[in-house]
């Protein structure tokens, strides 16, 4: 029987792809300019952006990408390991595929209630992207740690997230603490 401590590290262990994978538009914002094109292409629905210029296809690649490095590393290590991380081939991608996806329909959502990008929707931008992450990866938890570790990550996650935020933001990486 594994302690709390040791259910946490591995729950957000089982996570690292999906948070790689949302700082990936932040982290690379200022890289590949052409690729920094609206996913959404500019398009309205009923008078509002669908996404946003923000969510782009830069954001969506290198989301997808980060995601699998960070689980192509993890199954060369996994020392806390609630999945098989002998498939990160497919784990990495659906976990970064998955917290930008998160992220696309909590922006489609923020612009229907008239809430402008950059600005907060709280709780909405902090578990965004778990939600996406964990949909797309829920199968590849095993069993016997899915309830655990769901639980511990819908309640650890927004912490972390607005921690990882406000020192981004007070390090110049980020425009917003949110």
């Amino acid at each position: 029987m594994d302690t709390l401590l040791l259910i946490i590290l591995k729950s957000l262990y089982f996570m690292l792809p999906a948070y790689c994978a949302n700082m990936a538009p932040v982290i690379m914002k200022k890289t590949f300019k052409g690729l920094a094109k609206p996913i959404d292409g500019g398009k309205k629905y009923k008078g509002k952006p669908v996404f946003g210029k923000n969510k782009t296809w830069r954001g969506l690649i290198f989301g997808v990408i980060f995601g699998t490095i960070v689980a192509f590393i993890q199954s060369l290590t996994s020392p806390l390991d609630i999945t098989n991380y002998s498939l990160w081939y497919l784990i990495g991608p659906l976990m970064g595929f998955g917290a930008i996806l998160g992220d696309m329909i909590e922006s489609f959502f923020k612009r229907r209630v008239g809430i402008a990008s950059g600005q907060p929707f709280i709780p909405w931008d902090q578990i965004d992207f778990v939600i996406g992450g964990l949909l797309l990866s829920f199968f590849f938890i095993q069993p016997d740690y899915r309830v655990k570790a769901i639980i511990t990550i819908l309640l650890l996650s927004p912490l972390l997230h607005m921690t990882v935020n406000h020192l981004a933001f007070y390090l110049k990486i980020r425009n917003e603490k949110w």
